[in-house]
């Protein structure tokens, strides 16, 4: 009572209380953009963000998903990346935003959709592949595509500068991958899969099979195909759902239907075991563990379950951008994320 009272008597003494808090106040905001500027990331493994500055620390973009472009000409039912604009960075911003990167510390990029090969009838993703390569000097460049648009002309040209090619397939039956919409019209699928394979050995860049295992192809057995491709990994994906992309009201596409539980994607593992170059990412690992970049260069964080997007690193920088992420550089690094990914280092038999 005697604190309010003598304030009331003494105006000086209120105005100088108000301006110290005002200096408080000012300070601990330049003290927040500072480290915002300077790149500093509050990453934590929990959805809520620390406050605690000793949990500061700076992700490093080790390996980065370029999402380039949401088109695609397939319609996979599942698909946690859908056609939800058509917008596609001018070829001199994207490769702007993959300097950034390369000076942030990007040891591999891999560029994916979409359908990577649809934009400019691969053109566009073959000058992504050739400045990745040739002018920032990466040790790993990669893409992965359905394979329906690639033409041998393709590997000619820029066979070169790719590491790792990896074509999604997710069976060995017609029929199933027609269900599953992995197809255009009637044209083969598993044709496509065996040429680029080929093609891959010809022009000496590493073949990969990714599969989604989900509610039509859970008790198929691969094992036979996959010994027979023989590519350098095989990912298997337990299928993911994510809001606002293959789930929920605003979503594309409806993935409930084709949505397995733990036990079964187990099975599945264990039914494979005997595959050698067999990978598997079960929702747990997949979900926070991929640095992914959408079509506006900006991370896409889904520890909700859904893609929060931070502002594009063309504006803010990969630092700043990065903060925003939800990666986790643990389950990153659990799940396999950092293996031999140059050719160079593979000593394959070509």
């Amino acid at each position: 009572m005697k604190m309010v009272l003598s304030l009331v008597a003494s105006p000086n003494l209120l105005l100088q209380l108000c301006i110290s808090t005002l200096h408080h106040i000012i300070a601990k905001v330049f003290s927040t953009v500072r480290r915002w500027t300077a790149g500093d990331c509050m990453i934590t493994n929990s959805p809520d963000r620390a406050s605690d500055e000793s949990n500061v620390q700076t992700t490093t973009p080790t390996s980065v998903n370029y999402h380039f472009t949401r088109k695609c000409n397939y319609k996979c039912g599942f698909c946690f990346h859908t056609a939800k604009t058509s917008f596609v960075l001018p070829l001199e911003e994207a490769e702007r935003g993959l300097k950034l990167l390369k000076e942030a510390g990007m040891e591999k990029i891999n560029f994916s959709g979409g359908e990577p090969f649809l934009h400019e009838k691969g053109e566009f993703l073959g000058k992504l592949v050739q400045y990745c390569k040739q002018d920032l000097r990466l040790p790993s460049v990669s893409i992965v595509s359905n394979g329906s648009m690639i033409k041998e002309n393709w590997f000619r040209k820029y066979g070169d500068y790719l590491d790792i090619l990896a074509i999604s397939c997710d069976s060995f039956d017609e029929a199933t991958n027609q269900m599953i919409g992995r197809a255009q019209g009637r044209k083969s699928h598993l044709d496509s899969l065996y040429k680029i394979r080929n093609w891959c050995q010809q022009y000496k860049v590493a073949f990969k099979i990714n599969s989604v295992i989900n509610t039509f192809n859970i008790d198929e057995d691969m094992t036979e195909d996959i010994n027979q491709l023989n590519p350098v990994r095989w990912k298997v994906f337990q299928c993911l759902l994510i809001d606002g992309e293959n789930a929920g009201e605003t979503a594309l596409r409806e993935a409930e239907r084709f949505v397995i539980s733990d036990q079964q994607f187990q099975e599945f593992l264990e039914r494979h075991s005997s595959v050698s170059c067999l990978v598997p990412e079960s929702n747990e690992k997949m979900r926070n563990s991929y640095l992914i970049l959408d079509e506006y260069m900006r991370f896409l964080d889904c520890r909700e379950g859904r893609k929060d997007p931070s502002k594009s690193i063309l504006d803010v920088g990969v630092k700043n951008a990065i903060c925003f992420s939800g990666f986790d550089e643990k389950m990153f690094l659990k799940r396999g994320g950092k293996y031999l990914w140059s050719k160079a280092d593979m000593k394959l038999d070509w």
